[in-house]
């Protein structure tokens, strides 16, 4: 089907930063060779959007997360960024959760909404629920997710959220074989019923030992695929990495509004 063109793009003329026309999210990942079901952020399949990749050279998953030295990255992650941006992409956003600790350091230098983990969602979910409820974060490794990644994304240490690991009381293979770990080797391989089972499980196990919890929220770019069914499991607000970049998207380039009166 072709449409005709949008009649309120008459005039056009170049932008500073703009090598590229018509532009949509740049999307930082980890520089690792692992697929993506559709709905993972690196899967660039189901975008409703135009999305453009860009590798942060010498950054895998576990330096990102376990490593000690995490300033170390920041030039690698500011030149992926930079050339998102000269690109002409509207905003930026990163593929990890735990890429918050760089939130305040990347949009210091960029010109353009910096979007560096789900967790910038926290906040406002926080002020959305009841303040005799909280946000269950689940993360990939709890211990790795310190204070200062959450408080780079605006979240109030000891405020009503709590942290659980995926793996903490459900062990979730199908990421372990995805993803890998430091003491699990990377295989490189999912099913896609089996992940849906195991996540469902753990955000099951959440709701039950966790009555107070008002919404979930999934850290991991990867775990969006399985949110409408973990939503119907649990029944209560998930938000995620699609949540987050629908949101990015729809603030730099807004739609229009069709109806009647």
């Amino acid at each position: 089907m072709y449409i005709n063109r949008d009649m309120g793009i008459n005039h056009i003329k170049t932008r500073p930063m703009g090598i590229c026309s018509g532009m949509g999210l740049g999307i930082m990942v980890m520089d690792q060779f692992y697929p993506g079901f559709p709905g993972d952020v690196r899967n660039a399949s189901a975008y409703p959007f135009p999305v453009q990749f860009e590798a942060i050279e010498g950054l895998e998953i576990d330096p990102l997360l376990y490593g000690e030295d995490k300033d170390q990255f920041i030039p690698i992650i500011l030149k992926a960024a930079k050339r998102l941006e000269r690109i002409g992409c509207r905003a930026i956003a990163a593929e990890c959760g735990y890429f918050a600790y760089y939130q305040k350091i990347v949009a210091d230098e960029m010109d353009i909404p910096v979007f560096m983990s789900s967790l910038l969602q926290v906040p406002l979910i926080q002020r959305t629920i009841s303040s005799k409820k909280k946000v269950g974060i689940v993360c990939a490794n709890k211990n790795e997710l310190s204070n200062t990644h959450l408080q780079n994304v605006g979240v109030s240490i000891n405020s009503n959220y709590f942290v659980e690991g995926i793996h903490d009381f459900v062990e979730c293979v199908q990421f372990k074989n995805l993803w890998g770990s430091p003491t699990h080797p990377i295989l490189g391989e999912a099913y896609f019923d089996l992940a849906e089972r195991e996540i469902v499980q753990m955000a099951l196990s959440m709701k039950e030992r966790h009555p107070e919890m008002g919404a979930l929220m999934l850290e991991c770019t990867g775990w969006q695929p399985f949110a409408r069914t973990i939503q119907k499991a649990i029944d209560l607000p998930v938000y995620s990495w699609g949540t987050l970049l629908d949101y990015a998207y729809s603030v730099v380039v807004h739609r229009d509004y069709y109806g009647h009166v």
